[in-house]
């Protein structure tokens, strides 16, 4: 597994077993389901998850202006169908 530096880039992306974790700088989103069987693979699945959740709580808490909530994103605008 490819270790991303949380909230360091939009563009990073990993895998742990089939959970997907897609870095950006005000979110990092995980997606996909992930087994931790009792084997060495689910060892080593989980020991990554938590790497990537100690990783992710550093960086939060070495940040020293976090807001409450971010804002919502704003919604898309209406673009004219250029096929009519």
């Amino acid at each position: 597994m490819t270790f991303l530096r949380p909230y360091a880039d939009d563009a990073a992306s990993t895998s742990i077993g089939e959970l997907t974790v897609e870095n950006g700088r005000d979110c990092v989103t995980l997606y996909g389901s992930l087994d931790l069987t009792r084997d060495k693979q689910g060892l080593a699945h989980a020991r990554a998850l938590l790497r990537l959740a100690q990783d992710t709580v550093k960086a939060l808490e070495s940040a020293h202006d976090l807001p409450d909530a971010l804002p919502p994103p704003e919604k898309p605008g209406t673009v004219k169908n250029p096929f009519e």
